[in-house]
């Protein structure tokens, strides 16, 4: 059964090929033809018809040239000798599903497992790639990894790394033939219908191949931890792009490396992070069949075809996947070395969660108030108020970090961030303790409160907070009548950043 369905697909994706390869040819050879036709039997030559025709011709021989494989690791590579919990766990699951090790494992930066195959010429020849996603072993349990892993060895065992190459290098001809003919819609039409068709099949094989991954997946291991494995990855993966932005990409510009599997960790669990992940998760769950052109099936349709397997055996421990790397801070930095290069990622400083507030955003805030100081002037924490009845206007009177001026659509956003990091200076300077831990609103915790300074303008603005209410928590803080202006100084010569925790 499973033999007759790999040769199946690999007649189709051969056959896909041929008839693609036979279609460009055919386009080609009849647009050269069309300015020697003119000649030899008309016995003339209109110039701007057989210039159009040579280079079209040429455009789609030169974009179904094929091209080489080029592989470039996409992380740090991964060898059995550095982590051995890490490849023992993959010798079991190759070893249950029948399969053998990839000749290569590397670690990415996604919520992500893939794998593939490289070299050779349309997958003979070729060696077994697998990704594994340090984001993806923090978030996900051993047994959940475990169950993941089982479905990547179920695209080695149903040959479909085999056939991708073929149906890759003809997607990408497809495309490159596209985009070379884009300013010449007539000639594109045929390829676009073979594109479309070329999409709906191969993209319908796609989805039946991950089926039957996730069904040995659910038979070697168990369909309860490959679900709540399918589960987690749907609903945490657009999560990460949000930390890689919103967290990392600051601490990386002030030229600091923080621990990034353990604040992915933290960025998840916030409250308001959780909460638009299971909701996400949630409309996933709810779609019905997936469209013809994608690759993978709906979530609901992957659990429905494996909840009646066996379930899988309960563990008494089940610690997160991360735990099979040893060593994560190298790993991170060989990551970044990756990414940005390996002299970008040297000059970057390890720095821990709890430090990213008082050397990142502190001196940041401190340079911005101080800016700003002429307007801040006389501008208490219980007047901020007023403010708030026309931020507006009052951003039209600062300037950012680069010394500009605000527009009108930046005015009011520029108001609440000078505001809040002169909120932020203050109540460090009066020995508030700063709280930035990944996901969470930054707050300053100071005698039984935990006031978060960049909320405080738009809560008054819309009424979330009334006035006399914060003019009572600013008395009981011991903030009441502090001038906003002058709170720069005591930051700026260290007696703030000490009470920040640096």
């Amino acid at each position: 059964m499973r033999a007759s369905f790999v040769f199946g697909r690999a007649v189709l994706a051969v056959a896909l090929l041929i008839g693609f390869y036979a279609l460009a040819l055919g386009i080609a050879l009849g647009l050269f033809w069309v300015p020697y036709a003119e000649l030899v039997y008309g016995h003339r030559i209109t110039p701007k018809l057989a210039f159009v025709c040579i280079v079209g011709g040429g455009a789609i021989l030169w974009s179904v040239l094929p091209r080489p494989d080029r592989f470039r690791a996409p992380g740090p590579q991964l060898k059995p000798e550095t982590y051995p919990r890490l490849f023992e766990e993959l010798g079991v699951v190759a070893q249950a599903t029948g399969q053998a090790m990839p000749s290569e494992v590397y670690l990415v930066p996604d919520v992500n497992a893939w794998v593939t195959q490289r070299g050779g010429i349309m997958g003979f020849g070729s060696r077994r790639v697998m990704g594994l996603g340090l984001p993806l072993m923090r978030i996900l349990t051993r047994s959940q990894f475990r169950a993941v892993l089982a479905h990547e060895f179920g695209h080695y065992y149903g040959g479909d790394t085999k056939i991708g190459p073929w149906i890759y290098k003809t997607r990408a001809a497809i495309g490159r033939t596209l985009h070379a003919l884009a300013d010449r819609s007539w000639l594109q039409a045929p390829f676009r219908w073979y594109g479309s068709m070329f999409l709906r099949i191969t993209h319908a094989v796609s989805r039946r191949q991950e089926f039957v991954a996730d069904g040995l997946a659910a038979r070697t291991v168990g369909a309860r931890p490959l679900i709540e494995g399918l589960c987690c990855v749907h609903k945490v993966a657009p999560a990460f792009h949000d930390y890689w932005r919103r967290e990392c990409g600051p601490v990386f510009s002030a030229g600091f490396l923080p621990p990034l599997a353990d604040g992915f960790g933290q960025f998840v669990k916030a409250a308001h992070i959780a909460e638009g992940m299971d909701k996400y998760l949630e409309d996933h769950l709810a779609r019905g069949e997936a469209d013809p052109y994608d690759t993978h099936p709906s979530l609901r349709e992957r659990i429905a075809a494996v909840e009646r397997l066996p379930q899988g055996s309960d563990l008494p421990e089940d610690p997160p996947a991360v735990s099979l790397l040893q060593d994560v801070p190298t790993l991170e930095r060989q990551l970044m070395a990756q990414l940005a290069g390996p002299d970008e990622a040297a000059k970057l400083t390890p720095i821990v969660w709890g430090e990213v507030g008082s050397r990142v955003y502190f001196p940041h805030w401190a340079r911005l108030v101080q800016l700003n100081a002429a307007s801040l002037s006389g501008v208490t924490p219980e007047s901020l108020s007023k403010v708030a009845a026309d931020p507006k206007s009052f951003g039209k009177g600062l300037v950012d970090l680069s010394k500009q001026a605000p527009g009108d659509e930046t005015a009011e956003a520029l108001a609440i961030g000078v505001a809040g990091a002169a909120l932020n200076l203050l109540l460090i300077e009066r020995g508030g303790r700063l709280d930035v831990t990944p996901g969470h609103d930054i707050s300053v915790k100071l005698g039984g409160y935990d006031v978060k300074p960049f909320g405080v303008l738009p809560a008054l603005k819309d009424g979330t907070m009334p006035a006399h209410t914060w003019e009572a928590q600013c008395a009981e803080l011991g903030i009441a009548g502090a001038d906003l202006g002058a709170v720069a100084a005591s930051a700026l010569d260290g007696t703030g950043l000490k009470s920040a925790g640096a």
